[in-house]
Formats: structure tokens, C-alpha cells, sequence
């Protein structure tokens, strides 16, 4: 199967829409996509004849159904392409964090897979549990620790009491995660339980914790705490968070560190 990515290089956000629709729905109407997207319907058929040549959707009548082998695959590369620009502006305020010799912990969030791209610039040791990220240190020669576990396949990463039993043995200097969701109520928390257990692990493990948000993500919550403020030495952002979470983070003697400051 072709990973999604290459989806976008044609008809992107006309087919990123289409992708979405079929992870709600499942089932997609040509008349209906057409409707909502503003085009012509022979337009939408050859979206759909593209994503079904690349093993996403297969071709029924009147429009197209999600292939359930796929949908795994297309939520985390929706997701990996979603805020991309603010991931990317982070990843390199995070760089900025990172000295030559450091050991460095990263979770397996599309952000910090966005520093796993950009780490080779450092000389570095890596710690990671996702996929994506050991593939592209071993792509740029970056020496790295792969801490395996039970494969969580939305992730692509490892969790579970292997990895946490690892992760608890090693002791990084800086560790790097991200969440789905921030508040001064319930802190950093995420809707995936396995990875919860995951990154909580990771947090302990290091000696600076750096949390990795862009603003989209202030001032909601998901189902479970991964860390409270306490836990966490840096947060870095795309855009200054508003003013009670920045007083929040004063009080915690949180660093706040934004990409317009970069």
C-alpha cells in the first residue's frame, strides 16, 4: 500500500476532505461529496478512482467505501499532515534546546516525529518508540535506542509494560512529547490510553521535560492526564497561549518558549 502522503501531491485538500468524510462515514457518495465540495462529479470519481488505485477506498456504486485495513493508516497520516507548518516551526524551537552530546527522548507524536527530521543536525543519542521516527534517524545516521513493546498501530509506536519497564532502566537528558489537548485544569492529556501510559513513562524517565503544543490545542482536554505542570520544565508553541495559561505557567516556573520568538 502507498502511505497517504503521496495522496496530497494531487487534488490535496479536495482529497484530504474526501479521506475524512470516509473515516466518519465510511461509505461516500459521489452526488454527496460533490454537493459539499463544490465540484463536478466527474471530478470526484477520479478522486475516488485515485484513492482506491492506492488501496484507501474501494469503488462501489455511486461513490466508494473505506477499506478497514486502511483506516489506520489514513488517521495517523491525516494527522501527520494536519498543523504541519506549526509542528515544524516547534520542532525547530525545540532544536534550539538540544546541545551536542545530548541524550534525547522523543515520543511517538507527528511533532516530535516533525525534530526526528531535523535532529541529524545535532550529534546526538535518540530515544524513540515510534515508527516514523526510527526510520528517518537511520535514514540521516542519527545513532538511536529503539524501546520496543506491544504495537499500538494508530501510533505506529510501542507501549505497553515492556516499553514502561525499558523506559524506567534509561535516564535521557531532555525528553520531547506532545498531547492532544492542554488545560490548567487537567494538564497535558491525550484520548489514547496506551500511549498515556507510554509518554507517562517517558516524562519520568528524563531530566528536563520539554512539552511540544501548538495553539490549537490550549484550553481543551482529552480523556486521560499524561502530565500535569508540575512534571514539565518547557513548553514550547507556535503562538503565545492566553494570558491564564501563561500565568499558569509562570506559577509552575514553567519556560515558555513560542516560534515567533525563533
Amino acid at each position: 500500500m502507498r502511505m497517504v502522503s503521496e495522496v496530497f501531491k494531487v487534488g490535496a485538500e479536495r482529497q484530504h476532505l474526501i479521506l475524512r468524510r470516509a473515516l466518519a462515514d465510511r461509505v461516500v457518495k459521489i452526488k454527496d461529496l460533490a454537493a459539499e465540495l463544490g465540484v463536478h462529479e466527474m471530478t470526484i470519481r477520479r478522486d475516488l478512482d485515485q484513492l482506491a488505485e492506492q488501496g484507501l477506498l474501494e469503488r462501489v456504486h455511486g461513490g466508494a467505501r473505506l477499506l478497514e485495513k486502511a483506516s489506520e493508516e489514513i488517521a495517523h497520516q491525516l494527522r501527520a499532515t494536519k498543523n504541519t507548518e506549526a509542528k515544524e516551526g516547534i520542532a525547530r524551537a525545540a532544536l534550539n534546546l538540544i546541545e551536542d552530546g545530548d541524550v534525547v527522548a522523543l515520543d511517538a507524536s507527528t511533532t516530535a516525529f516533525a525534530l526526528a527530521q531535523i535532529l541529524h543536525t545535532r550529534k546526538v543519542t535518540a530515544i524513540v518508540s515510534g515508527l516514523d521516527a526510527a526510520n528517518v534517524l537511520a535514514q540521516n545516521g542519527v545513532p538511536f535506542l529503539m524501546v520496543g513493546g506491544n504495537f499500538h498501530a494508530p501510533a505506529r509506536s510501542f507501549v505497553g509494560a515492556f516499553f514502561m519497564d525499558t523506559i524506567a532502566r534509561l535516564h535521557p537528558d531532555k525528553v520531547f512529547f506532545s498531547a492532544k489537548a492542554f488545560s490548567f485544569a487537567t494538564g497535558f492529556t491525550d484520548p489514547h490510553l496506551p500511549e498515556v501510559g507510554a509518554k507517562q513513562a517517558l516524562i519520568r524517565s528524563g531530566s528536563t521535560v520539554v512539552a511540544m503544543l501548538d495553539a490549537s490545542k490550549f484550553e481543551r482536554r482529552a480523556l486521560a492526564t499524561i502530565a500535569t505542570l508540575d512534571q514539565v520544565n518547557i513548553l514550547i508553541t507556535d503562538r503565545a497561549p492566553p494570558a491564564d495559561i501563561r500565568a499558569a505557567l509562570d506559577a509552575a516556573d514553567v519556560k515558555l518558549v513560542t516560534q515567533e520568538e525563533q
